[in-house]
């Protein structure tokens, strides 16, 4: 396999060749949970909230510099941001969509579809008159989240009708909860359905009702 360039595909745009690939990138990945205390625990439980949306991070290096010869004893080069303005403006609204471009970042197996987010400029080599020819641009992306695509994939769902359940050993109310509604916090609409003050006041053998949200 030959040389690739690294390249950004623009929406509605031209797509941009990156100069020089990138020596390293990094993707980084998460969740968020949040501690819920629970009525006669003694420590919190972690309970999911969402997914954090994927980030890619990276430094592109821009150089227009040309350095001195025999031929032409003075060194020179155009000035660096003609190229990297074309990165900037991908942090810009476009006038067609009312909003900045989705962007691809394409590297051989890479693909990461996007937007950018932030981009950090640092102009590290200068001509005498003063104009840049060598910067580093510090770019962030953060992937498009398809909701749509996220909600046929792992669809939410709530329940729509009232049930019933026994209580057996060990059951606890925000179990139930966190069973039948996805969050332990819903204990409290079970309690209050079945006119129960102390949510530790439940036996085996109850039937508990689990009302519809």
């Amino acid at each position: 396999m030959g040389f690739v360039k690294a390249m950004l595909l623009v929406e509605e745009g031209l797509p941009i060749i990156i100069q020089f690939n990138p020596k390293e990138y990094s993707v980084s990945n998460g969740v968020k949970y949040s501690e819920k205390s629970i009525p006669g625990q003694e420590g919190a439980i972690l309970q999911f909230v969402a997914g954090e949306t994927p980030t890619l991070t990276m430094n592109l290096l821009f150089d227009t510099y040309i350095p001195p010869t025999m031929e032409i004893p003075v060194e020179g080069g155009i000035d660096v941001t003609l190229l990297t303005r074309q990165v900037i403006a991908l942090t810009h609204i476009k006038g067609t969509l009312h909003r900045p471009p989705m962007v691809t970042f394409l590297w051989g197996s890479v693909t990461f579809k996007g937007v950018v987010t932030s981009v950090k400029q640092q102009f590290t080599m200068f001509l005498p008159i003063g104009i840049p020819v060598r910067a580093k641009l510090d770019v962030t992306f953060k992937s498009v989240n398809q909701t749509d695509f996220l909600r046929l994939m792992t669809p939410l769902e709530s329940p729509d009708r009232t049930k019933f359940r026994t209580i057996k050993e060990g059951d606890q109310l925000w179990r139930l909860a966190e069973a039948e509604y996805g969050s332990a916090d819903q204990w409290r609409v079970i309690a209050k359905a079945n006119g129960i003050c102390n949510p530790l006041d439940i036996y085996p053998g109850q039937v508990i009702k689990l009302p519809a949200l």
